[in-house]
C-alpha cells in the first residue's frame, strides 16, 4: 500500500526502501501531509513524500489520491524548524544518499496556507494566511515551545495590531503566480544569493476569479501568519477575518506585504 517512486528510493538509497515496504520503518498511522487528515498505510495506498533542503531531508506520508510520490525541495530553514517539532512514532534514523538526515514523520508541522480576500482601507486586498500543523521550535532549542512568531519576527514580519491597517513591506521577500497559479512565497537567498522558497505548493493552487483580480490591481499580496490552531482553516472569508481578528487582538499574528512575482 506503500508507493516509493523512484526519484524519492534514489534519495534514500534502496535499503531504506526495503525497510519502508517491508514495514520495518512505515508508520502505520499519519497525518497527511497534503490535506492534513489521518492515514493508515495498513488501509489506503499512500505516498513517500521527501522535503529536502540544502543540509536536511524529511521524509513525510500523504494520500496516494492527494498527491504522488515525489522528492520536493524547501528552504533549509523551513525544514529545520519543522523536524524540531515533529512527533516521531516508531520512526528510527536512516542516511539518505546525500549527507542528510532523514527521519519518518507521521505527524510533521508543515505550513498551511489559505488565500482569501480581505477588506483593509475599504477595499478588497488579497491575503494569503499562514499556519503551521504544529509547533514550530528554533533549531537547537529545547522544552518543545513554539518559536514560529519570534522566527518570522527576525526575518522582518512585523506584529499586527490592527487588522484595518496595511501590513509593513517586507523587503527581498515576495509571491511567486505562474500562469494564474500560487507556486511559492519566496525569500531573499542566503548571501544575498538568489531567492528561495520559504513555502512551495506541493502542486500549483488554484486561486480564485477574484484573488486573481485583487493581486493584479495592486501587484501586491498581504501575507498574515499565526502559530499552530492560532486561526484554522475557514470555510469562508468573513471567517477568515473574524478568526484573524480573534489571533490579532491575541497578539498572535505577524503579517507582511509582499510584492507579486509572475503572472
Amino acid at each position: 500500500m506503500l508507493d516509493v517512486s523512484d526519484e524519492v528510493r534514489a534519495e534514500i538509497g534502496e535499503e531504506e526502501t526495503e525497510r519502508l515496504l517491508n514495514g520495518e520503518n512505515a508508520p502505520g498511522t499519519y497525518d497527511c501531509t497534503s490535506c492534513r487528515t489521518p492515514g493508515d498505510t495498513g488501509q489506503e495506498p499512500t505516498s513517500t513524500v521527501l522535503f529536502v533542503g540544502d543540509e536536511t531531508a524529511v521524509l513525510a506520508f500523504a494520500h496516494a489520491a492527494c498527491i504522488p510520490s515525489q522528492v520536493v525541495p524547501v528552504a533549509e530553514s523551513q525544514l529545520q524548524g519543522a523536524a524540531r517539532s515533529m512527533s516521531v512514532s516508531g520512526g528510527e534514523q536512516a542516511e539518505a544518499a546525500a549527507p542528510a538526515p532523514v527521519e519518518a514523520a507521521p505527524r510533521q508541522a508543515v505550513l498551511g496556507i489559505t488565500c482569501g480576500l480581505i477588506i483593509v482601507e475599504d477595499q478588497l486586498r488579497p491575503a494569503l494566511v499562514v499556519e503551521p500543523t504544529g509547533p514550530v521550535a528554533r533549531v537547537g532549542a529545547e522544552g518543545g515551545g513554539d518559536d514560529f512568531l519570534p522566527l518570522l519576527i527576525e526575518q522582518g514580519f512585523v506584529p499586527q495590531l490592527d487588522l484595518d491597517t496595511r501590513p509593513s513591506a517586507l523587503s527581498g521577500w515576495s509571491v511567486l503566480l505562474a500562469m494564474g497559479k500560487l507556486h511559492a512565497v519566496l525569500q531573499p537567498g542566503p548571501g544575498g544569493g538568489p531567492a528561495t522558497a520559504w513555502w512551495q505548493a506541493h502542486q500549483p493552487l488554484q486561486v480564485s476569479d477574484g484573488w486573481r483580480a485583487a493581486v493584479s490591481r495592486s501587484n501586491e499580496v498581504y501575507v498574515y501568519a499565526g502559530p499552530a490552531g492560532s486561526i484554522g482553516r475557514q470555510p469562508r472569508e468573513d471567517l477568515m477575518r473574524d478568526a484573524l481578528a480573534r489571533a490579532c487582538a491575541r497578539g498572535q499574528l505577524v503579517a507582511a506585504t509582499m510584492p507579486l512575482s509572475g503572472t
